[in-house]
Protein backbone atom coordinates (compact mmCIF):
# COMPACT_ATOMS: atom_id res chain seq x y z
CA UNK A 1 0.00 0.00 0.00
CA UNK A 2 0.95 3.18 -1.29
CA UNK A 3 2.25 6.08 1.62
CA UNK A 4 -0.39 8.10 2.25
CA UNK A 5 0.98 10.74 5.09
CA UNK A 6 1.41 13.96 3.78
CA UNK A 7 4.62 15.45 2.04
CA UNK A 8 6.15 18.08 -0.02
CA UNK A 9 9.39 18.77 -2.04
CA UNK A 10 11.34 21.43 -2.92
CA UNK A 11 14.50 22.28 -4.16
CA UNK A 12 16.85 25.07 -3.84
CA UNK A 13 20.43 26.56 -4.98
CA UNK A 14 21.21 27.19 -1.24
CA UNK A 15 23.25 24.73 0.85
CA UNK A 16 21.90 22.21 3.39
CA UNK A 17 23.06 24.25 6.53
CA UNK A 18 21.02 27.37 4.95
CA UNK A 19 18.18 25.37 4.82
CA UNK A 20 18.64 23.49 7.79
CA UNK A 21 19.17 26.94 9.21
CA UNK A 22 15.94 28.00 7.96
CA UNK A 23 13.30 25.51 8.58
CA UNK A 24 14.47 26.32 12.42
CA UNK A 25 13.61 30.14 11.99
CA UNK A 26 9.98 28.82 12.23
CA UNK A 27 8.90 32.21 12.95
CA UNK A 28 10.35 33.15 9.48
CA UNK A 29 8.30 30.88 7.72
CA UNK A 30 5.41 29.10 9.51
CA UNK A 31 4.33 31.64 12.41
CA UNK A 32 5.10 34.93 14.59
CA UNK A 33 2.70 33.26 16.94
CA UNK A 34 5.12 31.12 18.46
CA UNK A 35 6.27 31.01 22.05
CA UNK A 36 9.10 29.18 23.24
CA UNK A 37 12.37 28.30 21.05
CA UNK A 38 12.90 26.44 18.02
CA UNK A 39 16.09 25.58 17.40
CA UNK A 40 17.50 23.17 19.99
CA UNK A 41 16.98 19.48 20.36
CA UNK A 42 14.42 18.85 23.52
CA UNK A 43 12.96 22.43 22.41
CA UNK A 44 9.26 22.60 23.01
CA UNK A 45 6.93 25.51 21.83
CA UNK A 46 3.74 26.72 21.00
CA UNK A 47 2.05 27.78 17.86
CA UNK A 48 -1.37 29.72 17.75
CA UNK A 49 -3.31 30.86 14.72
CA UNK A 50 -6.15 32.85 16.31
CA UNK A 51 -8.86 30.70 18.25
CA UNK A 52 -8.82 28.25 15.01
CA UNK A 53 -5.76 26.04 15.83
CA UNK A 54 -3.18 25.18 18.50
CA UNK A 55 -0.59 23.05 19.25
CA UNK A 56 2.66 22.54 21.50
CA UNK A 57 6.31 20.70 19.30
CA UNK A 58 8.83 19.25 20.78
CA UNK A 59 11.80 18.59 18.53
CA UNK A 60 12.83 15.33 18.96
CA UNK A 61 15.64 14.89 16.22
CA UNK A 62 18.30 17.15 14.50
CA UNK A 63 21.16 16.61 12.84
CA UNK A 64 22.51 19.59 11.18
CA UNK A 65 22.76 19.83 7.19
CA UNK A 66 20.34 16.46 6.89
CA UNK A 67 17.55 16.54 9.38
CA UNK A 68 14.81 18.18 11.88
CA UNK A 69 11.75 16.42 13.47
CA UNK A 70 9.42 17.73 15.53
CA UNK A 71 6.68 15.77 17.66
CA UNK A 72 3.35 16.90 17.99
CA UNK A 73 2.30 17.10 21.99
CA UNK A 74 -1.11 18.48 21.71
CA UNK A 75 -3.37 20.05 19.21
CA UNK A 76 -6.29 21.48 19.27
CA UNK A 77 -8.34 22.58 15.68
CA UNK A 78 -11.66 24.66 16.16
CA UNK A 79 -13.43 23.22 13.47
CA UNK A 80 -11.93 19.24 13.83
CA UNK A 81 -14.40 16.30 15.25
CA UNK A 82 -11.60 14.49 16.75
CA UNK A 83 -8.91 16.76 18.66
CA UNK A 84 -6.64 13.68 18.85
CA UNK A 85 -5.85 14.30 15.12
CA UNK A 86 -2.34 15.23 14.86
CA UNK A 87 -1.10 14.49 18.21
CA UNK A 88 1.70 11.81 18.07
CA UNK A 89 2.43 13.00 14.44
CA UNK A 90 5.88 13.41 13.14
CA UNK A 91 6.74 16.42 11.40
CA UNK A 92 10.08 15.66 9.62
CA UNK A 93 12.10 18.23 7.05
CA UNK A 94 15.01 15.93 5.37
CA UNK A 95 17.18 17.57 3.58
CA UNK A 96 19.89 15.78 0.89
CA UNK A 97 22.38 16.76 -2.05
CA UNK A 98 20.91 16.31 -5.44
CA UNK A 99 23.21 17.13 -8.13
CA UNK A 100 23.73 21.06 -7.66
CA UNK A 101 20.77 21.31 -5.68
CA UNK A 102 19.68 21.18 -2.15
CA UNK A 103 16.42 19.07 -1.78
CA UNK A 104 13.83 19.36 1.57
CA UNK A 105 11.26 16.92 2.17
CA UNK A 106 8.79 17.47 4.16
CA UNK A 107 6.65 14.80 5.55
CA UNK A 108 4.14 15.22 8.39
CA UNK A 109 4.17 11.16 9.32
CA UNK A 110 0.49 10.56 10.50
CA UNK A 111 -1.05 13.40 8.40
CA UNK A 112 -3.21 11.30 5.86
CA UNK A 113 -6.51 11.23 3.89
CA UNK A 114 -9.05 9.70 6.96
CA UNK A 115 -7.95 13.10 8.97
CA UNK A 116 -10.94 15.99 8.92
CA UNK A 117 -8.35 18.48 8.28
CA UNK A 118 -6.60 16.74 5.73
CA UNK A 119 -7.70 19.03 2.66
CA UNK A 120 -6.89 22.38 4.84
CA UNK A 121 -3.61 21.30 6.36
CA UNK A 122 -2.30 19.82 2.86
CA UNK A 123 -3.23 22.96 1.74
CA UNK A 124 -2.02 25.16 4.39
CA UNK A 125 1.46 23.15 4.19
CA UNK A 126 2.27 23.15 0.53
CA UNK A 127 1.73 27.34 0.82
CA UNK A 128 3.86 27.23 3.96
CA UNK A 129 6.75 25.05 2.66
CA UNK A 130 6.52 25.74 -1.37
CA UNK A 131 5.85 29.49 -0.80
CA UNK A 132 7.19 30.94 2.83
CA UNK A 133 10.04 28.80 3.40
CA UNK A 134 10.91 28.43 0.33
CA UNK A 135 10.76 32.00 0.30
CA UNK A 136 12.92 32.58 3.48
CA UNK A 137 15.90 29.73 1.98
CA UNK A 138 16.64 31.91 -1.41
CA UNK A 139 15.88 35.57 -0.26
CA UNK A 140 16.07 35.46 3.21
CA UNK A 141 13.02 36.63 4.03
CA UNK A 142 9.95 34.13 4.60
CA UNK A 143 5.89 34.87 3.27
CA UNK A 144 3.53 34.49 6.09
CA UNK A 145 0.91 35.73 4.33
CA UNK A 146 1.23 33.80 1.67
CA UNK A 147 -2.32 33.06 1.19
CA UNK A 148 -3.59 36.65 1.15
Amino acid sequence: MKNQDFTTTILVDQTQKEVFDAINNVRGWWSEEIEGTTDKLNDEWNYHFGDNHRSKMKIIEMIPGKKVVWLVEENYFKNAKDQSEWVGNKITFEISKQDDKTQLVFTQIGLTPTYDCYKSCEWAWTGFVQKSLHSLITTGKGRLQWYQ
